[in-house]
């Protein structure tokens, strides 16, 4: 289940620090970083390769002499270059997403398009509300109902059923219910569970989650499986999944987590240019009618601006 999820996590590491790379080409930390990062894996090394490709660098790092003199011919700025190449890598965009797209399809049993909610009557009497860009599987059985969120966000109405607990599984996370109502949501890696009504026993791998964690009416878990790092916290009933009523109320949270979210609503891929920028954290109520004003909105605090280079490509960069 993890298979797509990793593979876009490296996608974006590598767009990252092909962008780190641009902006300091001179310091000898960023060549070492690609140099390690590269060195990680096969996987890294492919995946470095690919990116590296449509970047038009043919897997070779610049020196800053090239750098100075294509700059100079081309009458670029340094703002300009960095956004020239993300163009190039924008260009490719297709590639990278179509096959993930392809196998995300054969595995879902039901999935969403960029901006469309959809209502799923499930076997059991339970309903699924899926949201943009989303997809889950369902694996039910005579003792159990289990469903997998392969991708994005849904928010699951419970039927009651002592005899077979209800289950949904995203990127390690389990969350287990009976009789109740949740939402579980994946957003650049981080995934949270929010408990309308009823009561979940959330669980992952991890210390922290040795014994579970319950959560009750109006909580909300959000867990990082990278960091181990997990946030807390309350909320009204009616908050809770209020991406259904195009809202988005965040409480802290990291702005990486939220530009995915709000991408869910805007047509292509979303780069985020500099990882300070993504592990800001930021507050407040988002209006996903104007999904690009929303996406501003959650930036800008964090010292950053929008810039739409094409149809597929959005960056996030600094000011």
């Amino acid at each position: 289940m993890n298979e797509m999820p990793e593979q876009d996590r490296l996608l974006d590491e590598a767009i990252d620090l092909i962008i780190r790379y641009q902006n300091d080409a001179a310091n000898p930390v960023a060549t070492d970083m690609i140099r390690a990062w590269r060195a990680r894996s096969l996987q890294h090394e492919d995946v470095w390769a690919r990116v590296s490709k449509v970047h038009g660098v043919s897997g070779t790092i610049l020196t800053e002499q090239r750098r100075i003199e294509r700059r100079e011919s081309l009458g670029l700025s340094r703002r300009n270059f960095t956004i020239g190449g993300l163009m190039a890598l924008g260009a490719g965009a297709t590639a990278y997403t179509f096959a993930p797209g392809m196998i995300l399809q054969a595995r879902a049993d039901h999935i969403t398009a960029k901006g469309e909610i959809r209502r799923i009557d499930l076997p059991d009497g339970s309903v699924a509300t899926l949201g943009p860009e989303s997809a889950i599987a369902l694996d039910y059985k005579n003792e159990a109902r289990r469903i997998d969120l392969l991708a994005g966000m849904s928010f699951f109405d419970v039927a009651a059923d002592p005899g077979r607990p209800f289950s949904v599984s995203s990127g390690g996370l389990r969350a287990t219910a009976l009789g109740t109502a949740f939402d579980v949501s994946s957003d650049a890696g981080i995934l949270t569970v929010s408990v309308d009504h009823g009561l979940v026993d959330v669980q992952a791998p991890g210390a922290a989650f040795s014994a579970g964690v319950k959560l009750s009416e109006g909580e909300w878990m959000a867990f990082d499986p990278a960091s181990g790092g997990i946030d807390r916290g309350q909320r009204e009933k009616s908050q809770i999944a209020s991406w259904r009523d195009k809202l988005i109320i965040a409480e802290r949270e990291s702005v990486s987590a939220l530009v995915a979210r709000i991408g869910r609503w805007i047509p292509g891929r979303i780069v985020i240019a500099d990882p300070f920028i993504g592990n800001q954290r930021v507050s407040g109520l988002f209006d996903l009618n104007d999904p690009a004003r929303a996406l501003e909105a959650v930036v800008h605090p964090a010292g950053a601006h929008v810039h739409r280079i094409s149809s597929l490509l959005t960056v996030v960069s600094p000011l």
